[in-house]
């Protein structure tokens, strides 16, 4: 019932106002966001709070890949490493924030596991799979627990770097093969004003920026900037104020496709669903700019602004079912190897697309492949809004099990242009089927 308030209330209220921007994933809890770019498409690492995490207890156990190429559209891809990929580390709770970063067309991500130190995984892709190449930390100072939340930049030259650390600021050295440093751990005598953790390095043409968590509670993003990527760094305010509507926040930033985004995490997901407080935390993403001295113009809280469209989605190809731009009461899980699905389908649910183009010829059939072990439920095809015009109705009847799936197809009225693209779930109850992948032809 919780579940179906949440949603009635967003459905009524949220929904209406476009320009309220709530977090950009919704069917799993995750924070923590490290942004990377690579050929076309912005690949976003985040941590993952479990849905069981209780109280101001983390429950933290692997780390997940979402993909986009317009930013408001994601695809999920599931866990692509977790904390039994290090053979050294003996728990199960402590995954921390990573960040990822390719060099020479590999791809090395930094984990922290709370407690343990920091360590390294390598990849021959950006969706994994990861392995550890050293088999120990890459760092860990087992006098304290301040070895979290990594960051990486690899400068123009050629040098990395690897800052670190709460509530204490860490550099070292990285050696070409990204998985040892030379040199000393460096320790700042101070951070940077509101310094809390959550480091994020880059360079913008000749000035070097570190944005971060900045003190708690409530929690904002602040920044600082140098003319080295070793400091001496020089506090600038802040990226994001901190705000009562969140107790946190962690910061990810990338150019992409001519701008720059900041990404964050606040608590919006889990207000929908109740007033009391979890760590189950949910990404949220919005355009960043520069003044022209280089310093970065404050960004309002993520629900006072709206984060637009880059280009429009293109519906005629297959498309994974998780990918969507709002799914709120929805669930996804692994099926099959390297695959995911949409789950937990209830009556009364739906996906939303934004920006779907059907072209000047619009489509005439819409293909899904489903299972179930019911009879009588649909998918409704609507455009504009979830309580749209209807172009489409695909009936879907039991395929013999939750893991049967069959390729469905009903004809579609002819729509053109650009339109937010709708599938409404209905039928008897909650878990009327499984949703692998679709297409429009």
């Amino acid at each position: 019932m919780k579940k179906f308030l949440a949603i009635s209330l967003f459905s009524f209220g949220l929904m209406a106002n476009a320009s309220e921007q709530l977090p950009i994933i919704q069917t799993k809890y995750n924070a923590d966001p490290a942004p990377m770019v690579h050929n076309d498409t912005i690949f976003l690492y985040t941590s993952h709070d479990e849905d069981d995490a209780h109280g101001y207890g983390f429950k933290m156990q692997d780390w997940l890949l979402y993909s986009s190429t317009d930013m408001v559209n994601w695809t999920e891809h599931g866990a692509v490493a977790s904390l039994k990929d290090f053979s050294w580390v003996n728990k199960d709770n402590g995954a921390w924030a990573i960040q990822v970063v390719e060099r020479n067309g590999k791809f090395y991500m930094y984990c922290p596991i709370h407690g343990n130190g920091i360590g390294v995984l390598v990849a021959d892709s950006p969706y994994g799979p990861f392995k550890d190449p050293i088999g120990k930390p890459l760092v860990w100072q087992k006098e304290h627990w301040d070895d979290i939340d990594p960051t990486v930049m690899i400068d123009d030259d050629g040098q990395a770097y690897m800052y670190w650390g709460n509530p204490n600021l860490y550099y070292v050295r990285l050696n070409d093969d990204m998985i040892s440093y030379s040199g000393d751990i460096h320790k700042f005598d101070s951070a940077p004003e509101h310094y809390q953790e959550g480091p994020w390095l880059y360079k913008r043409g000749d000035l070097y920026y570190l944005a971060f968590a900045s003190t708690c509670c409530p929690e904002g993003i602040g920044y600082a900037m140098s003319n080295r990527p070793t400091g001496p760094w020089e506090s600038k305010g802040y990226i994001m104020r901190p705000t009562e509507r969140t107790r946190g926040n962690h910061p990810g930033i990338a150019d992409y496709k001519g701008k720059t985004y900041v990404f964050g995490h606040s608590y919006d997901i889990l207000r929908l669903e109740t007033p009391d407080h979890h760590e189950r935390r949910s990404v949220n993403a919005a355009e960043m700019e520069y003044n022209a001295d280089g310093t970065i113009k404050e960004v309002p809280y993520w629900k006072d602004i709206e984060l637009k469209q880059i280009e429009p989605f293109n519906p005629f190809r297959k498309v994974e079912a998780e990918t969507m731009a709002w799914g709120f009461g929805l669930k996804t899980r692994p099926c099959g190897a390297r695959n995911m699905i949409v789950t937990n389908i209830d009556n009364g649910e739906y996906i939303c697309l934004r920006g779907v183009d059907f072209g000047k010829k619009g489509a005439k059939k819409f293909l899904a492949s489903v299972a179930s072990t019911k009879n009588g439920s649909r998918i409704k095809v609507r455009i504009d809004s979830k309580d749209g015009a209807v172009i489409g109705i695909l009936p879907v009847d039991s395929t013999g099990s939750d893991d049967s799936y069959s390729l469905l197809s009903c004809k579609l009225e002819k729509v053109k242009g650009v339109h937010d693209l709708y599938f409404t779930f209905e039928g008897d109850g909650d878990d009327l089927f499984n949703f692998d992948y679709w297409e429009l032809k």
